[in-house]
C-alpha cells in the first residue's frame, strides 16, 4: 500500500497543534477513567480518528486525494499483510473458529504440557517459544495463540492479566528482529535499505538481537516466576477437565469484527499525528527522544518509524530509537498488536493493562538506557 501523502508546514499551526494534543490526551485517559469509553473501545478510537483526519483536512495538510488513499488505508490494513490480503481480521477470526471448533481436544494438549512442565516451565517455555519467533511466524498469530493458550490455563483472572501483559512485551520484541514480524521492522528495513546501510533481512536481527533475545527470554522467566508463585500446583490439578470454553461463534465474529475497527482507528490516528511529530519530535535530541517515544503507546509505533528512522541517522541512534519504541508499545492496549488481539480474547481493560504495562514498560525502558548510554 502507498504512503498517504501529507502537506506539511515547516511550522506548527496553532489549530491544528490544539485540536491533535487534545485527542491525544482524550484517548490516552478516557478510557482509563470511563467504563462507557472502556466498554465502547473501538468505535470510540474511530470516532477520534475521524475528527483527527477532518482536522488535518480542513487545515490542507491532508489533500483531496489523500483522504481518498487514507480512507483506503484505513479499510484495508486490517484485512492485509505485506500486499497478501491475510491480515490481522482474518488471523483472529481463523484462528477463533479453529479455538471454538476443536477447543476439547486443543484443551486437552495444553493441559498434558501444563502437567508435564508444571506452570512455571509451561508459561517459560510458551512466551520465549513465541516471543522469538513472533518475527517468523509474525506477531500476530503468535499474540492468537498466546491468547487462547491463556484462555484455556486455568487461573484466576488477576494473574492471567499479569501473564498475558508482560508476554505481549517478549511478543513484540521478538517480532521486531525481521520485517516479516511487525510493521515497525518493515518499515525500519525499507527506510535503511538505502546507502549507507543496505538494510537487508538480518539487518535489525544483528542490530537489535543482542539486546532483544535475552531480553525476551528475560521477561519469560519473570513472567514465569511472577505468575506462578503460588499457584503452580492449583492450575496443574485443575487442568484435566477444570476449563470450560466460554466462546461461541458469534463472540468469535464479533471480536474479528472489533480488531478490525481498532485497526483502522489506529490507521487514521497515526496519520493523523503524523504533523506532530515532525513538527516536534524530529528536532529532540536522540537521548531525550528515547523517553519521548512512549508515546507509541497510543500512537502506531509504525508511523513514529517512519517518521524517525532514516538513512542520516547514525547506528546508535538508530538502536536507541526503535527499542525506545518497541517497549513503549507493550505499555497500553493501543501500542501493538499483540495487546489488541489478547486484551479482546481476555476481555482486559485498559486500566488493567495500564497498572502492569506501564510500570514494567517503564523498568525495561531504564534497563535500555543504562545498556545504550552508560559507558562500560
Amino acid at each position: 500500500m502507498e504512503e498517504v501523502v501529507l502537506h506539511i508546514p515547516q511550522e506548527p499551526v496553532a489549530g491544528v497543534v490544539g485540536v491533535l494534543v487534545s485527542i491525544l490526551l482524550a484517548v490516552l485517559a478516557l478510557p482509563m477513567v470511563s467504563k462507557r469509553v472502556e466498554e465502547n473501545l473501538e468505535p470510540f478510537f474511530l470516532v477520534m480518528g475521524i475528527i483527527a483526519v477532518a482536522a488535518i483536512y480542513a487545515a490542507g495538510i491532508l489533500p483531496a486525494s489523500g483522504l481518498a488513499d487514507l480512507a483506503k488505508k484505513a479499510l484495508l490494513t486490517p484485512v492485509m499483510l505485506h500486499g497478501v490480503p491475510i491480515g490481522i481480521t482474518q488471523v483472529v477470526l481463523i484462528a477463533g473458529l479453529i479455538f471454538w471448533r476443536y477447543h476439547d481436544p486443543i484443551y486437552r494438549g495444553i493441559g498434558g504440557l501444563l502437567q508435564r512442565l508444571g506452570l512455571r516451565g509451561f508459561l517459560f517455555v510458551m512466551i520465549t517459544l513465541l516471543g522469538l519467533t513472533s518475527s517468523i511466524i509474525s506477531v500476530i498469530v503468535a499474540a492468537v495463540v498466546f491468547a487462547e493458550i491463556m484462555a484455556a490455563v486455568p487461573l484466576p483472572r488477576e494473574r492471567k492479566v499479569e501473564a498475558t501483559v508482560l508476554a505481549a512485551f517478549a511478543l513484540g520484541m521478538g517480532a521486531a528482529l525481521t520485517p516479516v514480524g511487525e510493521p515497525l521492522a518493515t518499515i525500519a528495513v525499507s527506510k535503511l535499505s538505502v546507502p549507507p546501510y543496505h538494510a537487508g533481512f538480518d539487518f535489525l536481527l544483528r542490530l537489535l538481537g543482542p539486546y532483544i533475545v535475552p531480553a525476551v527470554v528475560a521477561v519469560a522467566a519473570y513472567t514465569a516466576l511472577r505468575v506462578s508463585r503460588g499457584a503452580g500446583e492449583e492450575a496443574r490439578e485443575s487442568m484435566v477437565g477444570g476449563v470450560v470454553y466460554g466462546e461461541t461463534l458469534y463472540t468469535v465474529i464479533i471480536r474479528a469484527v472489533r480488531v478490525y475497527i481498532f485497526v483502522a482507528a489506529l490507521e487514521l490516528l497515526g496519520t493523523s499525528f503524523t504533523p506532530l511529530v515532525k513538527w516536534y519530535f524530529t528536532r529532540i535530541p536522540p537521548y531525550i527522544l528515547y523517553w519521548v517515544n512512549m508515546i507509541s503507546a497510543v500512537v502506531d509505533n509504525a508511523t513514529l518509524t517512519a517518521a524517525e528512522i532514516g538513512p542520516f541517522l547514525t547506528l546508535s541512534q538508530i538502536k536507541a530509537a526503535l527499542l525506545g519504541l518497541i517497549v513503549s508499545g507493550g505499555m497500553l492496549i493501543p501500542g501493538n498488536i499483540p495487546n489488541i488481539v489478547a486484551a479482546g480474547r481476555l476481555g482486559i481493560t485498559s486500566k488493567e493493562w495500564a497498572r502492569i504495562g506501564i510500570p514494567f514498560g517503564i523498568a525495561l525502558l531504564a534497563i535500555f538506557f543504562l545498556l545504550l548510554y552508560t559507558p562500560l
